[in-house]
């Protein structure tokens, strides 16, 4: 069970400690299919790294004898994003900040003395904060490390998940991988009954590791999976569409408030500068909030349901000040 990512570091590792493999051999050891191995013999030579195959009886995969993995088979670029790509937020949620650490340094001591300063000073020219301006905490996780070994291990887990409606419920899961995704992590898990899933891991009530080996899809990738995930959970998100009415003065805090998905249309401006905004929300509590806390700079047009809804908290919260 490997991500792309890995599973092209393992094959490089196992050509270079066992030689010769061909695509079976080497399939039948990552648990992929031959076809997956030529796609990756291929994403490794547009890398630059000189696999190349053999025909014939004793053929097969494999490297010349004078390459080596390590600093000498990096160049300078190469050096450096490995010093860059290590969010240290998500390492320590791990417990393997401290060995990223370690591993940094020991791979600036192997390059040479004329790259060293360079490289110690890479994260001191650049910083990437994988954070949101939108202020969030950091996402309850107590089962992830019980989560990681269990990955790590390839053993089933018996949990106590709640949805998110609320409900309670137990699962057999078969952990495929963990992603992090902001300040919040994601189990991938298939069952016995379903294709894998994604499950929050802030949701998990109660987690175990069985002694039960873990059956993964064939040619499963995790980067690929999450990717999809991805696409499916935008397009599956309820979009409805809000008419305003904005004074000229408005219209930056209407199209930059953080509370919609998107804006659709900004018109050009009326009699007593007011303008036509067409804005595209996913949740109704927050178009209302941002019609009502923006007071009398905006008219909610349309939907009509929505109109009369904030005419009627508008309504209430006016009866406090009488």
């Amino acid at each position: 069970m490997f991500g792309r990512s890995g599973r092209l570091l393992s094959i490089l590792l196992a050509l270079q400690t066992r030689g010769r493999l061909t695509a079976t051999a080497l399939a039948a050891d990552l648990e992929v299919s031959p076809r997956t191995i030529q796609r990756d013999m291929e994403a490794l030579r547009m890398a630059g790294v000189p696999v190349y195959a053999e025909r014939g009886a004793g053929g097969g995969w494999h490297l010349p004898s004078e390459y080596r993995l390590g600093p000498r088979g990096l160049d300078s670029d190469e050096l450096r994003a490995l010093f860059l790509a290590a969010p240290g937020t998500v390492l320590g949620d791990l417990g393997l900040d401290r060995a990223s650490e370690s591993a940094l340094t020991k791979l600036l001591l192997a390059v040479p003395a004329n790259d060293r300063r360079e490289l110690a000073q890479a994260r001191q020219k650049l910083l990437v904060d994988v954070s949101t301006w939108r202020r969030s905490e950091v996402e309850p996780a107590p089962h992830l490390a019980v989560l990681y070994a269990a990955v790590l291990a390839d053993r089933q887990v018996q949990v106590s998940y709640r949805r998110a409606d609320g409900a309670e419920v137990q699962r057999r899961l078969h952990p495929i991988g963990l992603v992090a995704k902001g300040r919040a992590w994601y189990l991938v898990a298939g069952s016995d009954a379903v294709e894998p899933r994604t499950y929050r891991v802030s949701r998990m009530i109660e987690c175990s590791i069985t002694d039960d080996a873990v059956c993964v899809p064939p040619d499963f990738d995790l980067e690929s999976y999450w990717e999809a995930s991805k696409v499916r959970l935008v397009e599956g998100v309820p979009r409805f569409s809000v008419c305003l009415r904005v004074q000229a003065a408005s219209i930056p805090e209407v199209t930059h408030g953080g509370r919609w998905s998107r804006v659709v249309s900004i018109g050009h401006p009326g009699p007593g500068g007011w303008t036509d905004v067409e804005l595209q929300f996913e949740l109704e509590e927050d178009a209302c909030a941002l019609v009502l806390s923006l007071g009398a700079r905006v008219e909610l047009v349309g939907p009509p349901h929505l109109r009369r809804r904030v005419a009627v908290e508008a309504a209430a919260a006016a009866q406090l000040y009488v």
